[in-house]
């Protein structure tokens, strides 16, 4: 099955080798299904948590997928987030979360460093909504930026971070913010016009709680009336 936008740039963003890929993003296997051909040498782990889905998601990787070797190549488990077996498995770690609010996520993450303090843990996220709640998590958390994008799929903007937590000695990485630095640089009209959208997005968003008289709200509204957009020069210009 071909892949849609989303679930496309989240497996170009996955460009280096991890020993092991953690596919959570409610997509059927989709993602992991594409990591696996891409990354050969990595253990993909497939998680959800309805049995349903896990159910067929092993019978179709056993299909495509087949046991060349005793060395797995990729593992199921039907289980939440926040229960990700990391500490049995040796290497290096990215875990892919999306399909959920940010919201939702914070308390994944939340859980994982608690459960595994000391764990080099690379997320590639990208949240529904509340990414302002996950980025102000994250920051807590001591998390370091590796890149943040936008993407448009189906008329829905969505926000992609690439971020490490208990950073490991080979990382490049840069201060987070909570509202995004990177994300507003666009160097082409069409992904300049996304950015404008999405700005307006949020803005309108929060303006709209704010005036319920949500103080957290305003100050949300106010961070992102900062944002100013930088003029990308084109043909049409």
């Amino acid at each position: 099955m071909k892949l849609g936008k989303r679930l496309t740039r989240l497996v170009q963003q996955v460009n280096r080798h991890y020993d092991h890929i953690w596919d959570c993003c409610c997509d059927h296997g989709l993602l992991g299904a594409a990591l696996l051909k891409q990354h050969p040498h990595s253990c993909v782990h497939f998680v959800d948590i309805v049995p349903q889905l896990m159910e067929k998601v092993t019978r179709d990787l056993t299909d495509f997928f087949p046991a060349t070797s005793d060395l797995a190549r990729w593992h199921t488990y039907c289980i939440d987030v926040r229960d990700l077996p990391l500490a049995a498995h040796i290497g290096s770690h990215l875990v892919i979360i999306a399909g959920v609010g940010g919201d939702l996520m914070s308390e994944f993450i939340t859980e994982l460093v608690k459960r595994h303090p000391t764990l080099s843990l690379d997320l590639l996220l990208c949240p529904v909504h509340h990414t302002y709640t996950l980025r102000e998590q994250l920051i807590n958390l001591g998390a370091e930026l590796h890149s943040e994008h936008l993407l448009e799929e189906n008329q829905r903007i969505y926000e992609l971070l690439h971020v490490q937590i208990n950073r490991s000695s080979t990382f490049i990485g840069y201060p987070l913010s909570l509202t995004g630095k990177a994300l507003w640089q666009t160097d082409n009209q069409a992904q300049q016009k996304i950015a404008q959208r999405y700005l307006q997005q949020l803005q309108h968003h929060y303006q709209r709680k704010a005036q319920g008289g949500d103080k957290a709200a305003e100050q949300r509204r106010q961070a992102y009336q900062q944002i100013i957009i930088p003029h990308t020069h084109g043909l049409n210009d």
